[in-house]
Formats: C-alpha cells, sequence, structure tokens
C-alpha cells in the first residue's frame, strides 16, 4: 500500500535520572532531507539519527527534535571559578582606572557570562548514555510516524483510484468513437465531392476518394495511444496495491506523465469535436492524479 509522505511521530522516556523526547515531522520533498534539532550535549547523534531515518523512509522532509532534561542535582551547573576570577580581576582593573565613577560590580550578573557556568555531567559519559536511549525513542517515533503515513497513504489510494477509474472510462468513450470518425469523414468527404463534382457535370473517382479517406484514417489512428494509456493505467493500479513496501512516488509520477503525453497525443490527432472534449476532460484528471501523487512516498 502506498504511503503519504506527511506525518508525526513521538516517543519519551525517563532513564536514569534523564528524560528524554523526540518528535518527527515529515513533509512533501521529492528527495529524502533531514533537519535535526538537538541539545549541544547530543550533537555527535546528528549523524546516527539521519541515518536511521534513512533506512525507514525513501524520501520526504523530516524534521528531527530530541529534548533533553537532567533531573536531581546532576540538574544543576557548576560554577567555573577559574573563569569568574578572571572576570572579577579584569573588572577591578578597570574600575580602578574610573575612580572617580561610582561603579557596583554584581556577581550574579557575571554568572551570565560565557564560560562561567558549566555543565554539572560529564558530557562525554552522557553522549554515551543518551546514544542508545535517543536511537531507540527514534525508532518508536518512527513507527508511528509509518503508521499516520500509511493511513493517509489509504486515503490517497482511494482518491488515486476513483481518479483513474473515471480516466479509463474516458479511455474506452474514446475507443468507441474513434472508429466511427473516420466513417463520418468519409460520408462528409463523399457528400462534398459529389456536391463540388456535380456542380461541374464530372464524375467522382471513387479510387482516389478512398485513398485520401485511407490518409485520414492513418493520420487520425490513435490505437496505440489508446493502448498505452491502459497499459499505464494497470500499471497505476498494480502500484497502488502492491504490498511491498517500497516507495511508489517518483514511478507513479513518471505513469501521469506518460499518460499526459498520451492524451496530448491523441489531442493532436483527433479531427473530431467529442472526442477532443474527451481528451479535454482526461487531462484534467491527469492533473489531478499528478498533484496527488506529490504526497506519496
Amino acid at each position: 500500500m502506498i504511503r503519504s509522505m506527511t506525518g508525526f511521530g513521538d516517543a519519551a522516556t525517563q532513564e536514569q535520572g534523564v528524560h528524554y523526547a523526540v518528535e518527527l515531522r515529515s513533509l512533501n520533498n521529492r528527495y529524502f532531507k533531514c533537519t535535526s534539532r538537538l541539545p549541544d550535549e547530543l550533537l555527535g547523534l546528528e549523524a546516527e539519527l539521519e541515518s536511521a531515518l534513512r533506512k525507514r523512509f525513501g524520501r520526504g522532509s523530516f524534521s528531527a527534535a530530541v529534548k533533553l532534561r537532567v533531573s536531581g542535582e546532576a540538574a544543576a551547573s557548576q560554577v567555573n571559578d577559574d573563569a569568574l576570577l578572571a572576570y572579577l580581576g579584569h573588572l577591578k582593573e578597570l574600575k580602578s582606572r574610573l575612580s572617580d565613577e561610582a561603579v557596583s560590580i554584581d556577581l550574579t550578573h557575571l554568572l551570565a557570562l560565557p564560560g562561567v557556568m558549566q555543565p554539572n555531567t560529564d558530557a562525554d559519559a552522557l553522549l554515551a548514555l543518551a546514544r542508545p536511549v535517543v536511537l531507540r525513542l527514534v525508532d518508536e517515533a518512527g513507527g508511528k510516524l509509518i503508521a499516520m503515513r500509511q493511513r493517509e497513504g489509504a486515503a490517497l489510494a482511494t482518491d488515486l483510484r476513483e481518479l483513474a477509474g473515471r480516466l479509463l472510462k474516458i479511455v474506452e468513450e474514446v475507443a468507441g468513437r474513434a472508429p466511427r470518425v473516420v466513417d463520418e469523414y468519409h460520408t462528409k468527404l463523399s457528400a462534398r465531392v459529389g456536391e463540388l463534382m456535380a456542380k461541374a457535370q464530372l464524375k467522382v473517382n471513387e479510387t482516389d476518394l478512398l485513398k485520401e479517406v485511407a490518409v485520414f484514417a492513418d493520420r487520425a489512428d490513435i490505437s496505440e495511444e489508446l493502448t498505452r494509456l491502459r497499459g499505464h493505467l494497470e500499471q497505476f493500479e498494480r502500484i497502488i496495491a502492491s504490498d511491498d513496501g517500497e516507495p511508489a512516488g517518483r514511478t507513479l509520477d513518471f505513469l501521469a506523465q506518460e499518460m499526459l503525453r498520451e492524451a496530448n497525443t491523441i489531442g493532436s490527432k483527433s479531427n473530431d469535436a467529442a472526442i477532443s472534449q474527451h481528451v479535454v476532460s482526461a487531462k484534467s484528471l491527469i492533473d489531478r492524479i499528478k498533484e496527488q501523487v506529490q504526497n506519496v512516498e
């Protein structure tokens, strides 16, 4: 069954005093693209996270967000005494130069300066602890994302089948109309030529008339285009019904392009108003199919 490219999945857990949360979102894209938002402590997992998603998804634009919250005493930051004293010494020197000015130093403001506050946990140890947990949550969130994409894919499949069925009905109507076009052309041409020849008091050469009709029939023959259109629609249905789990969006898009090409050829060959109207309706349906296919993975 085909899958949509839009979806959402999340997962969360708490282990050893650390709370982890992962959110995955996906949108339409012709290719695979992943954008990650991770805490500074987990930036080393970015490549592994993207690789894990690549193994499960064929294409789409993915947004992965990982949140980390350390609870308990480990959540408190440590004061870097050396950095704080360096800032304080520099400020005291500046204060001595401004002896005429009333200057006060607020230590609480110094805590916001770069490098003064540092995590209370070892970054490498936290990364090692978080790696299996985060990748497990990515797998769990990915499963939820796939489930949502499958549900939306089922709705897409229903819509695409309905559009393809309407298109096939038009193809069969054109196929039924096509033979009559040549007969009507023969009748009209015979009547017109007969009328002109009667005015000139000449006799119609039936052989020449049949040759002209044969040329028209060959030029207006759309049987090959109709056969290819039926074949494309049959393959279209097989792909939609397939349960092999392989991404089908690009193949369906290619088939839609080929359907449009055959419809254009039929329109250019046709010299019949009824068939031309059918072609307009067919191209409108194919445009809708192409639009929907852009949502398929």
